[in-house]
């Protein structure tokens, strides 16, 4: 007897993902990848988009020809601030550009001189000055750096959506990809910002729709429905918005550590934005208030250089328990507000010291971040998922820096592809959302 399932791509910037769940939304089958950077003509670190397109249709490939399944609907959840540009045969045109690679400064001038200041636009987009991170910025780049390369661009697919493309060969835009720091949507006005218009950036554009709605179907040999590919911060969101009734915030973690609240919709100030809050748009298109910290990045480097200079394993943070007095001692120690980075680890007298200090530098940033878009719609509980929530040390730290708030990790399994598979659950399965689909632990 064969066994319903959804296909998920879970598509991070280090980890490639592809996920089977059943029609309870239970985890049948993960499978994990790492596929080699390449760069780009400037020489620059990015995404192999030809080897990740290759990876997604031969895993479809292969999960379709398996006779003990039944693929029901296919969906994507993947990371923004990225796009795909498609030329006249909707070939790929360009390479896939980090959005980690420096904005030129005369560009960042010419653009905001023009249109009406930094403040301006970034209270209007609710996207704080991030450079080639504001994604609608790196298609600005190419207007004006590499106007021959722009002229060959039919359209620009946000990541998600352009692995939809790849499954489906229908083109759409996601209102999660596009509410993401992307300096592209108006928040005030619900649509494209007016310079999006004078840009003729629209016209790039493939018709929007919101992140519940199927795109098409698969090309195989049957038909089946894919749905519109979302950002997956905000398919993260996702299960906890159908599972908890009350006002809560939800902290997600892997390379950036974003926080999320739901439930706050006051307007951002000039203050937030300097300080890395933004607006995301749900996948329904509403606005969600967040703060971002590049964490998971620091935490990955820093545990390079201790396992370096202590002569231990990569992993050797996992076994490290809680070391409760001692926590207690550097919180209360009234040291410098220095990044752990700047730290000489010759006046530390151990890894799980050193490591205490590592976290203890995380937290403090995350607890300031995390109280920012709690002001104007408080909420009494925190969950946290993804690599910190089943990290001890993070969790009890994230709770004393939160005194008076319910700080949960959840056990969710894969929040991001969940989310991909419950935002079009009335497509492929007959059944009810699931009540026991997150499990929590109090800290």
């Amino acid at each position: 007897m064969t066994v319903p399932v959804i296909v998920i791509f879970d598509v991070g910037k280090t980890n490639k993902k592809v996920l089977l769940f059943d029609e309870q939304y239970k985890l049948l089958q993960e499978e994990s990848t790492q596929l080699e950077e390449t760069t780009d003509e400037d020489g620059f670190a990015c995404e192999d988009v030809h080897a990740l397109t290759r990876w997604v249709e031969q895993k479809l490939a292969e999960i379709l020809s398996r006779k003990d399944i039944d693929v029901k609907a296919v969906n994507v959840s993947a990371y923004g601030a990225s796009f795909v540009h498609l030329d006249e045969e909707l070939n790929v045109d360009t390479p896939l550009y980090n959005y980690l690679k420096s904005f030129p400064e005369d560009l960042k001038k010419q653009f905001y001189d023009n249109y009406g200041g930094e403040d301006q636009i970034a209270r209007e987009t609710a996207s704080p000055l991030l450079g080639s991170l504001n994604s609608g910025m790196q298609l600005y780049r190419l207007k004006y750096a590499k106007p021959e390369v722009y002229k060959k661009i039919k359209y620009s697919l946000h990541l998600p959506q352009y692995l939809c493309f790849v499954l489906s060969r229908k083109l759409a835009t996601d209102i999660s990809s596009v509410g993401c720091h992307t300096n592209l949507w108006d928040f005030a006005k619900n649509d494209y910002h007016l310079w999006v218009y004078k840009e003729e950036f629209d016209k790039k554009f493939a018709p929007l729709y919101s992140g519940n709605k199927i795109i098409g179907n698969t090309r195989a040999q049957k038909a089946i429905p894919v749905g519109i590919g979302l950002h997956d911060s905000s398919a993260a969101l996702i299960p906890y918005l159908y599972s908890i009734r009350e006002p809560f915030a939800l902290i997600s973690t892997g390379t950036w550590c974003i926080t999320l609240n739901p439930f706050n919709h006051t307007e951002l100030t000039d203050e937030e934005l300097k300080q890395d809050c933004l607006c995301y748009l749900s996948y329904e298109g509403k606005p969600v208030k967040a703060s971002r910290l590049f964490a998971g990045y620091v935490h990955e480097q820093q545990v390079k250089r201790l396992s370096v200079h202590f002569q231990k394993t990569a992993d050797y943070y996992h076994a490290i328990e809680c070391d409760l007095p001692f926590l207690h001692q550097i919180q209360t120690s009234g040291e410098p507000p220095a990044r752990f980075s700047e730290s000489n680890l010759a006046d530390i007298d151990s890894y799980e010291k050193a490591y205490h200090h590592l976290v203890w530098d995380i937290v403090k940033q995350q607890a300031k971040l995390t109280n920012l878009v709690l002001q104007g719609a408080p909420v009494r509980k925190i969950f946290v998922d993804g690599g910190f929530a089943k990290n001890n040390i993070y969790m009890t730290m994230l709770a004393n820096a939160l005194p008076g708030l319910e700080i949960y990790g959840s056990t969710i399994s894969q929040a991001s592809a969940l989310g991909a598979a419950m935002a079009i659950h009335k497509t492929w399965n007959n059944g009810s959302l699931p009540a026991d689909i997150i499990e929590l632990k109090r800290f």
